[in-house]
């Protein structure tokens, strides 16, 4: 009879919620070593740039800036908490206060993902406008840095390399589980119909 109950409990969990919790934590720890996007401009200069950790690389020395380390915190407790209701739901999915973990929990990671990914381009069109450099969002190009950076009005041409990094596709695919959790929460909610002979 117990295992019977068993089963039936694990046919009511949100199995896309539970993956989805999971994920959510796994892109904050892959996050703080692996950066989502990273460009390299020649051998002085590296960024690394992330919603959990950004820094910047000058000649082998690297930084932070305040205000973004703080909205980098910022965005851990964010996920870490979406991770952890998404979890507390999938494990109760049906519950009267189900809905409303869902609700809060689903949309972090895809929000996150789309916020990063719009930010970090329009922060490179600034930049270009600004620097007067191309600076490439995907792939290599020669970057020349303009006369007034360099000593004497020297003009200098380096090689730049940026790429999206494996964690956010990872955030990617977080995303798209906390979408299915949520579509597959109306079925788990949805009341059994019986039919009668």
């Amino acid at each position: 009879m117990q295992i019977k109950n068993f089963s039936k409990y694990l046919y009511t969990l949100n199995w896309f919620g539970i993956a989805g919790g999971i994920l959510t934590l796994t892109v904050i720890i892959a996050s703080l070593y692996h950066p989502w996007w990273q460009l390299t401009i020649g051998a002085a200069v590296k960024i690394n740039v992330s919603p959990m950790y950004t820094n910047f690389g000058l000649l082998g020395t690297h930084f932070t800036i305040p205000l973004l380390y703080a909205l980098n915190i910022g965005s851990i407790l964010t996920f870490l908490c979406s991770g952890i209701i998404m979890l507390i739901y999938s494990l109760a999915p049906t519950k009267s206060y189900a809905k409303e973990l869902i609700d809060f929990a689903w949309k972090k990671p895809l929000y996150s993902v789309i916020t990063s990914t719009t930010c970090l381009s329009l922060i490179i069109l600034i930049a270009q406008a600004i620097l007067d450099m191309h600076i490439p969002l995907i792939g290599t190009s020669l970057v020349t840095i303009p006369t007034q950076f360099t000593t004497e009005g020297v003009s200098i041409t380096v090689l730049a390399t940026s790429a999206f990094q494996w964690p956010l596709y990872l955030a990617i695919t977080t995303a798209a589980l906390c979408i299915l959790a949520r579509i597959y929460h109306k079925k788990l909610t949805q009341p059994k119909t019986t039919t009668n002979i």
